[in-house]
């Protein structure tokens, strides 16, 4: 093996976040990178994903050059398969997330996998969020937690009152906002960490919330849908949206709200105008249990409490496709921000499954394997590196056969990365499924 092909082999997978982290903050540039002529360095970044091409471009100023250079660009040009005049036509920034979407969709639907585990909490936890790199986690305990997911370390933690259960949260760089019994509070990540109850913050108990900055939306047992403006802390308005109790929210980029309910309805409402837009009916009398709205799509995505998956395009109100997935509750359907092939499914019965958004079809199935693989500690205590394994063919059609089992929780929440899956399950741990093409 020459010099050339030892230097692409080391380096075939690109640093990792962690390491591409320590070079950027010591200012350093390796050596042996430093002496390898543009061209190799050139061909050795095309294979790294967008998240390490753009770590790579802090680390100096000549890996920025390269990154942005068009060299790499017509490299990704003549190696993409079935690249077409189009390909050329298109933004560098537009190019580099296909590929990174495509690598995602590869990576889910045939890549092998492991999973990593953790006691995140000390009873349990239900709910996780990831945004930027950072997860958090909460809901069950009385403490919500971001981490790291380079690291597994618990890079903050956040108490909750003794006398209220934190019922859903959400968070963004500089605030974590949540749900705690009847009120609405704020822990201020960039100060002094405390919590600060919402003025007019009592109202009808909360099932669910989501916030877009600078407001808050509860959904509530009573049907309504009460907005709180964060930094006055007040309800600036109430939406009368469901006669019956409302289970989970969505919010899109115009800031409609879309809410679903207990009795199987979907409603729209404009906040702006106080007017119901539509209402999406699905078959469920049991109802909806979980929400997911893709922007790039304008697809509305629904889990039931009958394991039923739903799609609606939010343009023309019509129902796409629906298909039952799962043999009992789904608890969580999650898609990564701007891939609009793949939907990550998780429910009762403990499976991760991947939904094709255009059709509904189950393309996989996966769960951990009984196979430790290494256990190894992190800052915040031990992580199990456990195998994980795909079903077979025959379980993705006779899902009436995936009865739950002990060692395999039902999926109370999932988060869905770039490879990567996050899931809860009403347990004290806390499990990251990693996957790779």
């Amino acid at each position: 093996m020459n010099k050339h092909q030892q230097s692409f082999t080391a380096a075939k997978n690109g640093p990792s976040p962690a390491t591409a982290d320590r070079i950027h903050e010591r200012r350093k540039t390796p050596t042996n990178i430093l002496s390898l002529d543009p061209d190799i360095v050139c061909t050795i970044f095309a294979l790294l994903d967008m998240f390490d091409l753009v770590r790579c471009s802090l680390v100096c100023k000549l890996w920025n050059a390269i990154v942005e250079s068009r060299s790499l660009r017509e490299f990704c040009e003549r190696n993409i398969k079935n690249s077409s005049s189009a390909f050329t036509e298109k933004p560098w920034r537009v190019i580099l997330g296909e590929m990174v979407m495509e690598q995602h969709r590869l990576a889910l639907l045939d890549g092998g996998f492991y999973v990593d585990q953790w006691k995140g909490h000390s009873t349990t936890v239900a709910q996780c969020r990831m945004k930027m790199g950072v997860l958090g986690t909460g809901v069950g305990d009385k403490v919500i937690r971001l981490w790291s997911l380079d690291s597994y370390k618990c890079i903050e933690e956040h108490s909750m009152p003794a006398t209220f259960p934190l019922i859903d949260f959400d968070f963004d760089e500089s605030k974590i906002v949540g749900l705690i019994g009847s009120h609405l509070c704020i822990w201020r990540r960039n100060g002094k960490r405390s919590i600060f109850p919402s003025l007019g913050g009592k109202f009808v108990k909360g099932s669910c919330m989501r916030y877009l900055d600078p407001e808050a939306v509860v959904g509530c047992d009573d049907g309504a849908v009460r907005i709180f403006d964060m930094y006055s802390r007040r309800c600036s308005q109430i939406l009368r949206m469901h006669p019956v109790p409302i289970t989970c929210l969505c919010l899109n980029e115009d800031r409609m709200i879309i809410s679903g309910s207990t009795s199987g309805d979907i409603r729209i409402s404009d906040p702006s105008s106080v007017q119901q837009v539509a209402t999406l009916r699905s078959s469920d009398v049991r109802g909806i249990r979980t929400m997911c709205f893709n922007p790039s799509s304008q697809l509305l995505f629904a889990g039931s409490a009958v394991g039923c998956a739903y799609c609606w395009d939010l343009r023309t109100r019509k129902l796409l496709w629906s298909n039952r997935v799962c043999p009992n509750v789904i608890y969580s359907l999650q898609h990564m921000q701007n891939d609009t092939s793949t939907l990550v499914v998780g429910g009762i019965d403990g499976i991760l499954r991947l939904l094709n958004q255009n059709d509904g079809k189950t393309v996989a199935c996966f769960s951990m394997d009984d196979k430790l693989l290494s256990t190894f500690q992190s800052p915040s205590g031990s992580v199990q590196r456990i195998k994980g394994q795909r079903l077979p063919e025959d379980d993705l059609i006779n899902i009436e056969h995936l009865v739950c089992r002990t060692d395999r929780p039902s999926i109370t929440c999932l988060a869905v990365g770039m490879k990567k899956i996050v899931t809860t399950h009403n347990t004290n741990d806390i499990r990251l499924w990693k996957f790779r093409s």
